[in-house]
């Protein structure tokens, strides 16, 4: 998450643990009444728990001699009060408590817990049926809860589970944000976020209303927000939350995904520049790329060269080819090699024999 929020919650955080780990004060007179719990806590520590009185001795009626008359519990913390009326016994059968038959008390009380978590378990079982033979509602449901998340409106609270959570790139290209993908999805999402309304119930009724093609459509670009394509360093204990495993299934959904939607790198404006792959990798690497898109004697051409030279020429080489790097690629993608380029006159000298094979081009970025 962004940092300023994740700071903020680590705020949030602190401040709940102060409020839980208050100390209790009691009234000295009431201490004399009261009791205290103790147990192994889970780490195997002890645990004391203050302030507890049993109900008998709870029992005192407001004029005893303990009170002054007010009903003020002294056994209690400071502001709360004690009942003046000894507590009914409550009888468990199966950890659920029966109501005493005894009780004349002819109010409706709430059910119990375990009763209305059995009743709504029907209802739920029976509500998944029905959404699921009826596409238009399960469709409105799917997009309301989306867009709730999708247009910065996320809550927890809600009775679908379902959740796009978008991917943000920790580490990313220079200019990524000025990309041909970056600017599309950036319009449409303000096209999209213009209309949505911030309403979460004229949000319902809006997306009710819409037409199949435009649900279609809002469908597509909520869903987008949570593809994930990220090549990530696995850790190799295998214990960490990225494992190889998970990063090679990861990948290969994503080339099937990408062969779904044709995607198609050259066409979403991705060339091969000194900047963004052929300045950050040896020289091995550079001559491949030309050898794949442009054949042999094109490497050959430029198999001499230093490392800076070798990559700026390979850069004009390059262009034009629809050459991809392999992260890049889609998994059956094959190249082909085209006819050599000859080389302006002066870069068809001898280089220095002095070059470091791998040797990089002055870059802040470390090749990898």
């Amino acid at each position: 998450m962004p940092d300023p929020v994740d700071a903020r919650l680590g705020e949030i955080e602190t401040a709940l643990m102060a409020l839980e780990d208050r100390p209790l004060i009691f009234d000295r007179a009431g201490i004399a009444r009261a009791g205290v719990f103790v147990s192994i806590a889970r780490d195997g520590t002890l645990r004391v728990d203050r302030g507890y009185v049993r109900p008998e001795d709870d029992a005192v009626p407001a004029t005893d001699a303990e009170g002054d008359g007010t009903g003020e519990n002294p056994g209690c913390a400071a502001g709360e009060t004690r009942s003046t009326v000894a507590p009914r016994a409550v009888i468990t059968v199966g950890g659920q408590a029966q109501a005493d038959e005894e009780d004349d008390d002819n109010a409706i009380k709430p059910l119990p817990d375990r009763l209305v978590s059995e009743l709504t378990a029907y209802r739920t079982l029976a509500l998944r049926d029905a959404v699921g033979s009826n596409p238009h509602v399960a469709m409105t449901a799917l997009l309301h809860k989306l867009c709730l998340d999708t247009f910065d409106r996320p809550t927890s609270d809600n009775c679908l589970e379902a959740t796009v959570r978008e991917v943000f790139f920790t580490i990313q290209p220079s200019g990524l944000d000025d990309s041909p993908p970056a600017k599309a999805v950036n319009e449409r999402h303000e096209a999209w976020g213009a209309d949505v309304p911030k309403d979460e119930t004229a949000l319902w009724d809006w997306l009710d209303a819409l037409d199949d093609a435009r649900r279609a459509n809002l469908l597509a670009h909520c869903v987008s927000f949570g593809v994930n394509a990220l090549h990530e360093k696995a850790d190799r204990s295998g214990c960490g939350r990225v494992t190889e495993y998970g990063v090679k299934r990861r990948i290969a959904q994503a080339d099937r995904l990408a062969r779904a939607v044709g995607l198609d790198l050259v066409h979403g404006g991705w060339r091969p520049t000194v900047e963004n792959y052929l300045g950050r990798v040896t020289k091995p690497h550079i001559l491949a790329a030309v050898r794949e898109a442009k054949g042999e004697q094109s490497a050959q051409l430029i198999d001499h060269l230093k490392k800076a030279e070798m990559a700026k020429e390979a850069e004009r080489l390059l262009d034009g080819t629809g050459w991809l790097p392999e992260p890049l690629r889609a998994c059956d993608e094959t190249e082909g090699a085209t006819e050599p380029e000859a080389l302006p006159a002066f870069l068809s000298g001898d280089g220095d024999e002095g070059d470091e094979e791998n040797a990089e081009v002055p870059d802040p970025l470390a090749a990898e």
